[in-house]
């Protein structure tokens, strides 16, 4: 019963961080999602199945689930994300260690997003 509670607040933190980010741009909303219908698969079969049949994002959840996908436009806007990202960091007065290290990492990201096929 502790296990299931725990995949419920898992996946309805997703939810409404999923939720959030349709109404804020820059914040994600898939991914999130994700993560909502893989934790409700544990615990909440009710809620995966109702992302999975969703209309806009169910397609997305689906595509990752099967091949791994993400849709090129996602693709470009993280890697435009990230770029931005990587210049604030650059210009702005953050420790030097964050403006070593973070910057190979998101080039990492980004060159394994990319790597994903097209969905």
């Amino acid at each position: 019963m502790l296990f299931k509670a725990f995949w419920r607040l898992l996946a309805s933190l997703a939810v409404l961080l999923g939720a959030l980010g349709v109404a804020l741009p820059g914040l994600p909303t898939v991914p999130f999602l994700l993560v909502a219908a893989w934790a409700g698969s544990h615990g909440w079969p009710e809620l995966e199945q109702r992302l999975l049949d969703h209309p806009r994002y169910g397609p997305s959840i689906r595509a990752w689930r099967e091949q791994r996908a993400v849709p090129r436009r996602a693709k470009w806007a993280a890697s435009v994300l990230i770029a931005i990202s990587v210049t604030m960091l650059v210009v702005s007065p953050a420790p030097e260690l964050l403006r070593w290290v973070l910057p190979p990492f998101l080039l990492c990201v980004t060159i394994w997003l990319w790597s994903r096929p097209d969905g």
